[in-house]
C-alpha cells in the first residue's frame, strides 16, 4: 500500500484510529505502522555546546508523590534544550545525580554551560566539567537574567498537551517513541526542506 504525501503526514499527527478510517487498512496495522514511523525518528542528538537547559518531568500514572521517589506508577523522562539549537528527550529510570549526569555527558560538551532548577542531583555539574547556574524554582523563581529552564520546560507543555489532545494515554513501553516523534518534530520545525523531506530520508536511509 502506498500513501500520498498528505497521508504520511497525517500518520505522526494523529492516532492510530483515525489512521485506521483514513487508509483502509486494519487497526492492528494502523498501530504498527505508526510505531514503526515513531521508531524511524528517534534522533542521537549530541555535541551540545553553550547554554544548555536540563530538566526532568514525569509522564503518565495516576499518582501524586515526592519528586523523584514517591510518583508511583509514573514514567521519568530527561530532557536537554540547546537554545536556538536542538532538544534531546529520553525515559531515565530514577533523577539520581549519576543517571543524571549520564544523560548531560553523553550530549553536552565540556565547558558548556547547564542551566537547571534546584534539584541537588545536579551539584555535581560543576565536578563534571560545566559551568552551573540555577534557578529556584521552590521558591517561586522562573527566570534571573538569563537564567531559566522556559525552553525545554515549554517542550514539556507541547509534548504532554500532545499526548492529552490526540492520544489521550499511552503506555511507559513505548513512551520514548511517543518521545522520538515531538522531538523531532520540534528539532525539524525550523528546517529550509519541508519536514516530510526529512521524514523520506530517515525511511531511505533505514
Amino acid at each position: 500500500m502506498i500513501l500520498s504525501r498528505g497521508k504520511w503526514r497525517k500518520v505522526i499527527l494523529i492516532g492510530v484510529k483515525q489512521i485506521e478510517r483514513e487508509t483502509g487498512v486494519t487497526y492492528k496495522t494502523a498501530w504498527r505502522m505508526c510505531h514503526q514511523i515513531r521508531r524511524l525518528l528517534g534522533e542521537n542528538i549530541s555535541n551540545m555546546s553553550g547554554d544548555v537547559e536540563a530538566d526532568e518531568t514525569y509522564v503518565g500514572g495516576k499518582k501524586h508523590g515526592k519528586r523523584g521517589r514517591g510518583a508511583a506508577g509514573k514514567s521519568i523522562v530527561g530532557g536537554l534544550a540547546q537554545r536556538k539549537g536542538k532538544l534531546a528527550a529520553i525515559r531515565i529510570p530514577n533523577v539520581k545525580a549519576t543517571t543524571l549526569m549520564r544523560f548531560i555527558r553523553e550530549r553536552v560538551l565540556p565547558k558548556s554551560t547547564i542551566h537547571t532548577d534546584d534539584l541537588p542531583s545536579y551539584n555535581r555539574l560543576i565536578f563534571c566539567g560545566y559551568r552551573h547556574k540555577r534557578i529556584h524554582h521552590n521558591h517561586g523563581t522562573y527566570v534571573v537574567g538569563d537564567i531559566h529552564t522556559n525552553t525545554v520546560d515549554g517542550f514539556w507543555s507541547l509534548f504532554k498537551r500532545g499526548v492529552n489532545g490526540v492520544y489521550h494515554a499511552i503506555s511507559s513501553k513505548y513512551l520514548q517513541r511517543y518521545l522520538n516523534e515531538y522531538v523531532f518534530r520540534y528539532n525539524h520545525r525550523n528546517d529550509e526542506i519541508p519536514m516530510f523531506k526529512s521524514f523520506l530520508g530517515r525511511i531511505w536511509t533505514a
